[in-house]
């Protein structure tokens, strides 16, 4: 399935804005249910989540920061 540039732009604020904070909130409110590692452990396993997120998403976010490939180039100048 490929998406067009501004569906992935859109899906990527999406993603962002309500996504991430959910997945934030559902990754502590596991922690506390688990209780509470050491905080050697509890750092390693939130750095780890923070690395996770992206990696099942990244055809989303690849080329979102780029100019859009489908529009028209503007004319170029000459010097």
């Amino acid at each position: 399935m490929a998406l067009s540039y501004k569906a992935r732009r859109r899906l990527a604020i999406l993603i962002l804005v309500l996504g991430l904070p959910i997945y934030i909130m559902l990754a502590v409110a596991i922690m506390v249910w688990l209780g509470r590692p050491p905080l050697v452990v509890e750092f390693f396993v939130y750095v780890l989540l923070g690395i996770i997120w992206a990696f099942p998403l990244k055809f989303v976010f690849k080329g979102v920061g780029q100019a859009d490939p489908d529009a028209d180039q503007p004319d170029q100048k000459l010097d």
